[in-house]
């Protein structure tokens, strides 16, 4: 319950925290605005130009279409390893036998005499 409690004050916190730096961000964003002028390098205008967008589209387009056809390959992989391991398997009552290994000693015993 004490760990509780402590998690609770922990988050309030945190959170009391992440709202004041919040409210105090659109102050600093002006702040630069006004210092920076209109001074834009080129990371500026590529950073706020369509280019970036359809990079991501595209990246996101062949994450897609790579993460599914792994998952298909692995999924086939876990199939035929399944297969093989059920074949593996020997059946009840058709597998080979336990050894007896009593049934061992005794012999070598009667081997020996």
């Amino acid at each position: 319950m004490l760990f509780f409690a402590f998690s609770i004050i922990f988050f309030l916190a945190t959170g009391a925290i992440l709202y004041l730096m919040v409210r105090a961000l659109p102050r600093v964003a002006e702040e630069a605005a006004a210092a920076d002028g209109n001074k834009k390098n080129w990371l500026d205008r590529w950073a706020h130009s369509e280019l970036p967008e359809k990079i991501d589209n595209a990246v996101n387009g062949f994450l897609f279409k790579f993460l599914r056809k792994t998952k298909v390959t692995v999924l086939k992989l876990d199939n035929t390893l399944s297969n093989k391991l059920q074949k593996m398997k020997p059946e009840e009552g058709n597998g080979k036998p336990a050894i007896d290994f009593k049934e061992i000693a005794s012999k070598t015993e009667e081997s020996k005499a």
